[in-house]
């Protein structure tokens, strides 16, 4: 009976032209409630209505990041989420991209709609070029103390690959994703991206960066990597890419992050070896001056990781390291604190 009124309750729901057309927008991509209403071209309190007729029915999720509400599609034609779409939730969204293809009428007002999305990706794009203009002296500045990001990214890649004999990433999050470069490099190689920051207006560059890639591939969520809003073994991959030196302490950071990682699930780190530019700290917040390989080590065991492996790469004054190790399941006995390999 249950399984009867979700379905009635969703055909109510879509029982209505507009909320019709905000389905086949939130299929191609997530959209914050005044986009949509800049998209359809109606008021935000009448948008607004008709959002939480399809919030409510378990059709749409609201997601709220600092003042603004963002809105995604809760069905899907093919999911690779770690909570999928029920079956009768797949059977909507194939009957919503049915009703597209077969009503020439429909397909055409959906085929505007979407044009109308260009000028909000132009928009992002404009807002972040904007923000990369205000910021562009001093990530400058500190990049010119290492090395450049194309070979770590690639020593990052093949690193990951090489762990567990090319054991696939699966569902991974990127704690810190910043501009979100970490999540669009690792989105085809991952069954799902779950790409999370503390700061709203990270994740909106995030979300310019990312906007082309399917609906769904990636997920965008605020959160603090102290308190991580995911249960308990939800990841297999969880990386921290230039991240954990702004961790007053890392340790529990850590610890957040082994409690999310699934047994013999994987984490990465890609960091600065330690060093004594003290002037970081006050010039880019950094709260460590890197990290030693005893050092990470241990704080990786104490969290409950086995070392894998290390790799250094030299630039300029700072080192860039990358640091992988595995989940130990539960019970299983801590690794000695020099067990990093050399990759």
């Amino acid at each position: 009976m249950a399984h009867l009124m979700n379905l009635l309750e969703s055909f109510r729901a879509l029982a209505d032209p507009t909320r019709l057309r905000i389905m086949r927008l939130l299929a191609s991509m997530e959209l914050a409630v005044g986009e949509l209403a800049q998209v359809l071209g109606q008021s935000q309190p009448r948008v607004s209505r008709h959002v939480k007729i399809l919030c409510d029915a378990g059709l749409a999720q609201r997601r709220r990041e600092g003042g603004w509400v963002f809105l995604r599609a809760a069905i899907a034609e093919a999911s690779a989420r770690r909570n999928a779409p029920s079956e009768l939730g797949n059977a909507l969204a194939r009957a919503l991209a049915a009703a597209e293809a077969e009503d020439a009428e429909f397909a055409a007002q959906v085929r505007e709609d979407r044009q109308h999305l260009d000028a909000i990706r132009a928009t992002r794009e404009a807002s972040a070029a904007e923000y990369f203009a205000r910021h562009a002296a001093d990530w400058d500045d500190l990049r010119s103390l290492h090395i450049a990001d194309g070979p770590v990214e690639a020593a990052l890649i093949a690193l990951l690959d090489a762990a567990d004999a090319g054991k696939p990433l699966g569902h991974m999050l990127d704690v810190g994703t910043g501009t979100g470069r970490m999540a669009e490099l690792f989105a085809a190689r991952a069954t799902h991206v779950t790409a999370l920051d503390k700061s709203p207006e990270m994740l909106r560059l995030a979300r310019t960066r990312l906007q082309g890639l399917p609906a769904g591939q990636v997920d965008l969520v605020q959160g603090d990597f102290l308190s991580l809003p995911f249960a308990d073994g939800t990841f297999e991959t969880v990386l921290f890419h230039q991240v954990l030196h702004y961790a007053l302490a890392p340790e529990a950071v850590l610890a957040e992050a082994a409690r999310v990682c699934a047994s013999g699930g994987r984490i990465a780190v890609v960091d600065f070896a330690a060093h004594d530019r003290e002037d970081l700290r006050l010039a880019h917040a950094h709260a460590r001056l890197g990290f030693s390989d005893a050092q990470m080590a241990k704080l990786l065991s104490d969290a409950g990781f086995e070392p894998l492996a290390e790799r250094a790469l030299a630039g300029h004054e700072l080192i860039v390291k990358l640091w992988t190790a595995r989940r130990r399941d539960a019970g299983a006995l801590a690794t000695p604190a020099s067990a990093f390999t050399k990759s």
